[in-house]
């Protein structure tokens, strides 16, 4: 997919041209909430975005964009697409753009294919901010759409060519693209080092597990980030297993994992200035002599110990020792997990919204504003530990993993799982993220929570999109008096 930017003038006079045709199509067109209209023998399509949306949604209507591409481009080996919008919808606009091109297929007929097929992007910008797409900013709508598109590969391929072994080739070759060496853990050094919750969970596997490190460290940095990704390649439950209507798509479960990958490819290539460092928790929850069973207790990273009462709530335990990696080596200010968590996230905020969960009523609000800016929708979950934690209670250990109640915000309760691996009144910014329905539309994943950490992030990039699409504030931004107290380090918020 390629991706290109015009002018008011250029895009103007190429409609004049089309006259009366496209003024006729124009006419026709009346959104509720979308519309589209077939021009000259269905070699073009126009289509028209609904006109104003929810608070709940995105401006940019990016769901919509990506459902009108779907299903209104007309067939061909070379395709154009030119979308008009403001340049503050262009970042969620691409990105919407990018998932209805998925990059995955083993169809017969795409491997017989000669001519390879081609989808040129044009930007036409409207509104006070119209002039000319600048030439950086279409590298960071590549790198953001090469991103979503990565991620979106990696949770469509089967566990049969997606094990552990091949997303640590994945993360290689990320780490190779940008000159950095990833730090890999993997098997019995796992349980020797003590990281007993992605042990346990992948132990029973033909792939064992891994903890994956990719680390961008530039000078001048001033606080340390941490995206840690649940890559869970496959879920069958373990011995608590799914039945047959349930795993199937469990391949998905690597969707935060994935999400990490292509967000700090992009993120790097755009020029991030403070350290941050990818967290992959790889496993394959499997069945076998050695799977962990129900009763059985693991000591996790953390140095709590954890007994098992439901080897399905396994993304959390292999997630807890990757936060508590992150605090107590990688020495993080803000530590961000995400995950496909919950299928009671669906049932909580929706299949087009993930859940977030964080100890900061500011990156709680920051999450929600960074989704309607990107496209990658976010609502939050109730964040109260002293009312949900004690439905992990256990008699003979620090806790269990599932909830007592079914009933009582579990999608909040998995996430507070988690935090308690590295403690609640840890001083610094937690922030939960569970993308388990938006992880995919359909049969086909999205890319979700690239777009989102991307956006999320912004101020800590150099580029000036990612600035704009931002939520949080940066260091000009800081009362003076915040700035005298903490000199040697720039917030996002």
């Amino acid at each position: 997919m390629e991706l290109a930017g015009g002018n008011r003038e250029g895009c103007q006079q190429a409609l004049e041209q089309s006259g009366c045709l496209w003024q006729a199509a124009l006419s026709t067109l009346n959104p509720n909430p979308t519309d589209s209209c077939p021009l000259y023998l269905n070699y073009a399509t126009v289509a028209a975005l609904p006109s104003r949306v929810s608070r709940h949604n995105s401006p940019s209507a990016a769901h919509f964009v990506t459902r009108l591409v779907r299903t209104c481009l007309p067939p061909g080996t070379h395709r154009c697409i030119l979308m008009v919008c403001e340049r503050s919808d262009a970042f969620a606009s691409a990105c919407a753009l990018a998932r209805a091109f998925p990059l995955f297929t083993h169809r017969s007929g795409a491997s017989r294919r000669t001519e390879k097929k081609t989808v040129t992007v044009e930007f036409f910008l409207v509104g006070q901010d119209n002039g000319p797409v600048e030439v950086s900013t279409l590298q960071c709508l590549t790198n953001a759409t090469e991103g979503v598109r990565l991620a979106a590969r990696i949770v469509d391929t089967p566990c049969n060519e997606m094990n552990t072994d091949t997303f640590l080739e994945e993360i290689k070759k990320v780490g190779k693209d940008l000159g950095i060496t990833p730090t890999i853990i993997r098997d019995e050094e796992l349980k020797t080092r003590g990281f007993g919750g992605i042990y346990g969970v992948g132990k029973a596997a033909v792939h064992p597990p891994a903890l994956a490190v990719l680390s961008h460290t530039p000078e001048g940095a001033t606080q340390t980030i941490a995206w840690v990704g649940k890559g869970i390649v496959y879920d069958t439950g373990g011995l608590s297993i799914k039945g047959k209507t349930t795993m199937p798509g469990m391949k998905r479960d690597c969707g935060g994992a994935a999400a990490v990958l292509g967000a700090f490819r992009a993120a790097i290539k755009q020029g991030f200035k403070d350290n941050l460092h990818a967290v992959f928790c790889l496993a394959e929850n499997s069945v076998g002599p050695n799977a962990t069973r129900p009763d059985d207790i693991h000591l996790l990273y953390s140095g709590k110990t954890v007994e098992i009462n439901n080897t399905d709530a396994e993304g959390r335990l292999v997630l807890a020792d990757g936060v508590s990696y992150a605090c107590k080596d990688l020495g993080a200010d803000i530590i961000l997990d995400i995950a496909t968590l919950t299928g009671a996230q669906g049932i909580a905020t929706g299949k087009y919204h993930a859940a977030v969960l964080t100890n900061s009523a500011e990156w709680e609000a920051a999450c929600v504003k960074a989704g309607t800016r990107c496209g990658d929708l976010v609502h939050p979950l109730v964040y109260c530990p002293e009312l949900h934690f004690s439905e992990f209670t256990s008699a003979v250990a620090d806790m269990k993993n599932s909830v007592a109640d079914r009933d009582n915000s579990p999608s909040s309760c998995a996430g507070l799982f988690i935090a308690s691996h590295i403690g609640f009144d840890w001083p610094g910014v937690w922030v939960h993220l569970d993308i388990a329905a938006p992880v995919h539309a359909g049969e086909r994943a999205t890319g979700f929570g690239v777009a989102l950490l991307l956006a999320l992030f912004g101020r800590a990039s150099e580029d000036p999109l990612l600035n704009l699409v931002s939520p949080l504030g940066c260091e000009a931004d800081a009362p003076e008096a915040d700035a005298e107290r903490d000199s040697k380090r720039r917030r996002l918020v």
